[in-house]
């Protein structure tokens, strides 16, 4: 979910081999990210850190809801704001660890109903599979979809809004709030990724890789919470 950017001329304006070589450099960098934020929660749960961090996020489900959307909408706006490519490196490495703590509580919850890591698994086999159709379909078509950042601007602040009356009210953001939020995600991965092929400059690839991995993080999360849902 990121702002068109360029300080530089667009990936698209390079040529073929310097073109290939940015995306391929951007999802090896997300797919870095992810094997990290697996390693760092294994850990976490096989240490019994996860259980010390879980046990005060518990008690305020909808303040961690609401941090984890702003974590991954900023993320995405932060990281390209930074020039040098070493202090890219150092803020995604930071927010991966930061996204590794926000997701305890929800793993937790997955973990006490269904004990066999079952649930977590298929929900992030059902992640991979929609994240990976979404890129394809960018990749395929080849379609500029930067025109899908206002859907994104309005639908997380609407998100915000409704988590926030959730906390006031204490309305329930049951089954379809996870239904709207996952086509929310996916719309931001279709954004993300038409970013990666047509609008950001060539030093940006680690700034381009957590965009779409806030993005994917985002996915997952409300996955999980609608497959716990139906449990």
């Amino acid at each position: 979910m990121q702002d068109n950017i360029n300080s530089m001329a667009p990936v698209s304006s390079l040529a073929v081999e310097a073109r290939s070589q940015f995306i391929w450099k951007c999802y090896a960098h997300v797919v870095g990210a992810l094997l990290a934020l697996v390693a760092i929660e294994t850990y976490l749960f096989s240490s019994g850190i996860a259980a010390a961090i879980a046990a005060p996020m518990l008690g305020s489900p909808m303040l961690v809801l609401g941090a984890f959307m702003a974590l991954s909408w900023g993320a995405s706006h932060f990281a390209h704001r930074l020039e040098s490519t070493a202090a890219q490196y150092a803020a995604f490495a930071v927010f991966v660890v930061a996204w590794s703590l926000m997701f305890v509580p929800m793993l937790a919850l997955a973990l006490a109903m269904d004990q066999s890591g079952s649930m977590i698994q298929s929900a992030a086999g059902v992640t991979v599979f929609g994240c990976v159709a979404l890129i394809a379909t960018v990749m395929i078509t080849r379609k500029d979809f930067s025109f899908l950042r206002g859907v994104l601007v309005w639908g997380f602040f609407i998100a915000l809004g409704l988590i926030g009356a959730s906390l006031l009210f204490g309305w329930n953001l049951g089954t379809w709030f996870s239904v709207g939020m996952i086509a929310f995600a996916g719309v931001a991965v279709l954004y993300d990724t038409s970013n990666i092929m047509h609008h950001y400059p060539q030093d940006k690839y680690v700034a381009a890789s957590m965009a779409l991995f806030a993005s994917i993080a985002l996915m997952f999360w409300y996955v999980l919470r609608l497959f716990m849902s139906r449990d």
